[in-house]
């Protein structure tokens, strides 16, 4: 029997197509209605397939539709929800303008969005309207739009030279491409000059004005392929895609890869669009590549715009920009196309300088003379090349005579030297004078002076010292000989010293960036506050624009101005719409981008492993000009740096802000333990002795009686002295604690407290040494009264009952005065006398008493340090017992030294 099994299917699907089509998925879909010129009827084919899904049941909403006046369009409107607009006054004016705001709001299934080439009024979100339709997309929404074919970015110049008209408004070709559906709407030149003409276009003068000027058979017939073509590459796209997706496999066209050379010229944006075409044609990547070669190049502000303009304009249209420094432009660009597997190479036919010329050498004929592998295509201007005009070669006629002179000048100087060496002395080298002059020409003025030197050197040594003098002959060979090395010698060395003149002046440009961005990193580093960092994070960006910078960081979910140089905490309207607008989607915004150009600052997002955590807003002293590469590279590093430097900042602030918790953490669970603990004692036993007293009554002995009568009081007033010290040490805690600053008699305190110790521990001794006069202090009488009875208690409980308590007061140095308390009790551990002041620490069991809370010693530091002194502990003192109490209090200026109080001693 036949085997009649099926072949297993081995077709799998392409990777990157899965991962296109996963992220498309959440995305809204985009259909284009193309059409060759106005008039074809694309926004009438829009609204008539809307309306039939409308009579569906879809949801069809109208973000915004331009009737121009037609009756027959305007009649498809009704019955479709149509979106209010948005008005924007400019120039005395009220603009009605797409709300995007309002649509993505409204979330219709289908939106439809009029002239997708639309610039907007100043002051909106984006400059252009195609950027409100991928906010759209991106919310999810899909999306119908309207489109000419000479509103193609890459097209511009093409149609200019078809048409002869300027094309304002455009869009780049990759907008075109992300297109989910394009649909031609097409119309024959002959049947839309006639619409012209019945006036269903425009209005009879403007229609008469069209057709002179844009209308004509020639033009539509060029538009009208140019749109055919465009999209049937785009369906052969669309078809490939297919393909990966199902997983069938080729034969698949070879990759192409173009790198298109980008002068600074103004032929350097026509030969850009040039390879955007061929490479949307090829469907290939292509590399947009800058060489620097010469200084003034860098230096030449007007070479600078038109590059930067050029570059930017190929990173819109897809390229890939790569800038490089060289000096021979051919090998570079060579060298660079084989290391990157570059297939053909785009460049503009360049015009050769003005010594160039006379040689006929030209960067574009060289590269098609050197290059071996890839194909290249050298797009010409529009126009024949003119003769050079004087302010075209002024540079470069500049650079020759000042290099010539200077060569001249080397040269003469050069003879002078020789004639008064030769005067002086016979040098058998003195062509070596000459040779110095060659060096000095190439390290100043470059290798032209330098050959030039060499020329000249050779002629005035031949004239000047080789006989026969004074002429240009030879009398001896081997002069001539000599004289010819001296040639060759002279003119290497000058070419090497120029070359190295060159390499050196770049290199020292790159390690000033270098130096520049190890600075920065080398401060952030160091920087351990968050103000630190945004100071210097403000004033190097601000240096490296040369004009001025502001930082915003979130607060509160808000963006808020946190630094800036010059200082300044005001923005603009456009400012705060550009600056919220790069903090949340993390791109750049502001001048010089394609999101709200009016705004005055260029913003960048700080973005760290968090997100972005705020945005950095610089704006170039000169207006006008585009940030050059070096400056946007250095200002993205500071940015990055910055950023994780900010996440750094915080985080160490969060982790403090955590170990200050989880201390807290620990107190409270002390205090609660110690509450627990002291409040539960006292609490007992008054409500035992209490309890005893209402049962038992008069039952009970009166000795009994009064025991539990005192031991409730005893307890009550531990209680009370509990609680007391819980309430002061909160106050000093939270900085609510009234200290007054009144005069105070640091004797008349003591001896307050000696005489209340006295009371309450009768059986205890207490000698005092209180000098005749003392300075007066700034403080509170009765919590330093406080402070020493606490500290008498203290002596007291961890002392012998026999033993003697001392308080002494002296006169330290600067005039402060000295508390001393001392007692002959057990002394304190080494390792704990820094820990006696901490709250609820208990060293020892005390004198059998019941046991304090361990704040009675917190709450003296804590006075003593809001009156200005100090307090310190030491143990032991005498025999290896003992400890010390000593308190610091500074003098109050200008106070009272009478004292008249004598050596108390009780």
């Amino acid at each position: 029997m036949a085997n009649t099994s099926r072949p297993e299917d081995t077709r799998r699907t392409s990777a990157k197509a899965l991962l296109e089509l996963a992220a498309n998925e959440r995305r809204g879909k985009l259909k284009v209605f193309l059409g060759m010129a106005p008039g074809v009827g694309k926004t009438y084919a829009m609204l008539s397939a809307a309306r039939a899904l409308k009579n569906e049941g879809l949801d069809v909403v109208v973000g915004v539709v331009e009737t121009h006046g037609r009756s027959e369009t305007a009649a498809l409107l009704e019955g479709l929800e149509v979106l209010p607009r948005r008005t924007v006054p400019y120039r005395n004016r009220t603009l009605m303008e797409f709300d995007i705001d309002a649509a993505i709001a409204r979330r219709p299934a289908l939106l439809l969005v009029d002239e997708f080439a639309h610039t907007n009024a100043p002051g909106l979100v984006h400059p252009k309207r195609y950027q409100d339709v991928e906010g759209v997309l991106q919310a999810g929404i899909d999306v119908w739009t309207t489109l000419n074919i000479q509103h193609l970015e890459s097209l511009t110049d093409v149609v200019e030279r078809i048409a002869g008209i300027t094309v304002r408004e455009t869009i780049p070709d990759k907008v075109l491409e992300r297109a989910d559906e394009i649909v031609v709407v097409d119309l024959p030149p002959e049947e839309l000059i006639r619409r012209l003409r019945e006036g269903k276009v425009y209005l009879p003068d403007n229609a008469r004005r069209a057709m002179d000027q844009f209308f004509q058979m020639g033009n539509l017939t060029a538009l009208r392929e140019l749109a055919l073509r465009r999209t049937a590459d785009r369906v052969d796209e669309q078809m490939l895609s297919q393909l990966r997706r199902q997983g069938i496999e080729g034969p698949w066209p070879t990759a192409e890869r173009l790198l298109v050379c980008v002068g600074n010229n103004e032929l350097a944006e026509t030969v850009v669009r040039a390879a955007a075409r061929m490479a949307a044609a090829l469907k290939s990547d292509w590399i947009a590549i800058h060489i620097v070669q010469s200084e003034r190049e860098q230096t030449d502000r007007g070479s600078i715009r038109k590059m930067e303009k050029a570059m930017r304009l190929a990173d819109r249209l897809g390229a890939t920009t790569v800038r490089l420094h060289a000096k021979d432009l051919t090998s570079e660009v060579l060298a660079y196309a084989k290391r990157n597997n570059i297939t053909q190479i785009i460049v503009g036919r360049s015009r050769p300088r003005f010594f160039d010329r006379w040689i006929g050498r030209s960067f574009s004929t060289s590269l098609v003379a050197e290059a071996a592998g890839p194909s290249v295509t050298v797009v010409a201007p529009d126009t024949p090349s003119t003769p050079l005009h004087l302010a075209s070669v002024l540079p470069e006629i500049s650079e020759f005579w000042s290099g010539g002179l200077a060569a001249v000048v080397a040269v003469a100087g050069g003879v002078a030297a020789g004639k008064m060496l030769a005067q002086i002395t016979r040098l058998p080298n003195l062509s070596m004078v000459f040779l110095f002059a060659v060096l000095i020409c190439a390290l100043r003025f470059g290798i032209f002076s330098a050959i030039a030197a060499a020329v000249l050197s050779f002629l005035a040594f031949n004239f000047f010292f080789i006989e026969p003098r004074y002429t240009l002959t030879v009398a001896s060979p081997y002069e001539l000989f000599g004289l010819l090395i001296f040639l060759v010698v002279a003119a290497a060395t000058g070419s090497l010293a120029g070359r190295l003149r060159e390499q050196a002046n770049a290199t020292r440009e790159r390690a000033e960036a270098t130096q520049a961005l190890y600075e920065f990193s080398g401060k952030l580093s160091a920087a351990t506050k968050i103000d630190d960092v945004l100071w210097l994070l403000a004033a190097q960006s601000a240096a490296v624009v040369k004009g001025k910078s502001i930082i915003l960081l979130e607060q509160s979910h808000e963006l808020s101005v946190v630094g800036s140089w010059p200082p300044e905490d005001t923005l603009g309207t456009a400012d705060w719409a550009a600056a919220r607008w790069a903090h949340r989607n993390g791109e750049p915004a502001g001048h010089l981008t394609e999101t709200m150009p009016s705004a005055v600052y260029q913003f960048r997002p700080l973005v760290a492993s968090t997100g972005s955590v705020g945005v950095l807003g610089v704006a170039p002293g000169d207006e006008e000009d585009a940030l050059p590469s070096a400056t946007a590279s250095a200002l993205q590093s500071f940015a990055d740096q910055a950023a994780i430097a900010i996440e750094r900042t915080r985080l160490v602030e969060q982790a403090a802000e955590a170990a200050t918790a989880a201390e807290s953490e620990r107190l409270r669970g002390a205090l609660l333990s110690s509450i627990s603990h002291d409040l539960r004692t006292p609490l007992a036993s008054i409500l035992g002795s209490a309890t005893s007293l209402r049962q038992l009554g008069d039952r009970m002995r009166k000795q009994d009686r009064a025991d539990l009568l005192a031991t409730i009081e005893e307890e009550s007033t531990r209680l009370s002295t509990f609680v007391s010290n819980l309430l002061d040490m909160t106050k000093l805690e939270t900085g609510v604690l009234d200290i007054r600053r009144d005069w105070v008699d640091v004797a008349d305190a003591v001896r307050g407290a000696v005489a209340r110790a006295k009371k309450t521990f009768p059986t205890r001794r207490v000698e005092t040494f209180i000098p005749a006069k003392l300075p007066l202090i700034r403080g509170d009488a009765a919590l330093l009264e406080q402070v020493m009875f606490n500290l008498l208690d203290n002596a007291h409980k961890y002392s012998p009952p026999e033993s003697v308590t001392r308080v002494s007061i002296t006169l330290a140095t600067g005039g402060a005065v000295h508390i001393v308390v001392a007692d002959e009790g057990i002394g304190i551990p080494s390792e704990a006398l820094n820990k006696v002041f901490d709250k609820f620490y208990r060293a020892h069991i005390g004198d059998g008493r019941k046991p304090g809370t361990g704040l009675g010693l917190s709450i003296c530091a804590g006075i003593i340090a809001a009156m200005g002194g100090t307090i310190l502990a030491q143990s032991p003192i005498a025999n290896g017992k003992g400890t010390e109490i000593s308190i610091l209090l500074p003098a109050a200026e200008d106070s009272a030294t009478e004292q008249n109080a004598p050596k108390d001693v009780a």
